[in-house]
């Protein structure tokens, strides 16, 4: 796994987790975000906890009621952040076929005088 993605020490428990058939807080996440991490390449179980979402917030509960809401919207927060930078980093825009394609299409644009530099970087992202 990458671990310089943000998140991704939490992954990597909650994968370790699952497989241990431990239930954690960390294994919970992955287990709520199961499908798109599976879509990412990673191994997650097949046999998963029931209703993980329930399970998450009860755990979190259970060490503090009061704030168990607040850290269960961060916890979730760090799944997405590292699903979205994950998604990212596996297909960044530069190499989007859509994205290579709008930006053709703007640079054989005719501009008006003086914006040249506009085509000029927009030719400069379809090279990286």
């Amino acid at each position: 796994m990458k671990n310089g993605l943000p998140g991704a020490d939490l992954i990597e428990a909650g994968l370790a987790d699952l497989h241990a058939e431990r239930e954690s807080v960390a294994a919970l996440l992955v287990a709520i975000g199961s499908p798109r991490l599976r879509r990412l390449g990673l191994d997650v179980p097949d046999d998963l906890p029931e209703n993980p979402e329930h399970r998450l917030y009860n755990l979190l509960a259970e060490d503090d009621s009061d704030s168990a809401h607040s850290r269960y919207n961060a916890f979730v927060r760090r799944l997405v952040t590292f699903e979205a930078t994950a998604e990212h980093a596996m297909n960044p825009p530069s190499s989007n076929p859509k994205f290579q394609s709008l930006v053709e299409e703007i640079v054989r644009a005719d501009f008006p005088e003086g914006t040249n530099a506009v085509r000029n970087d927009l030719a400069y992202l379809q090279e990286l």
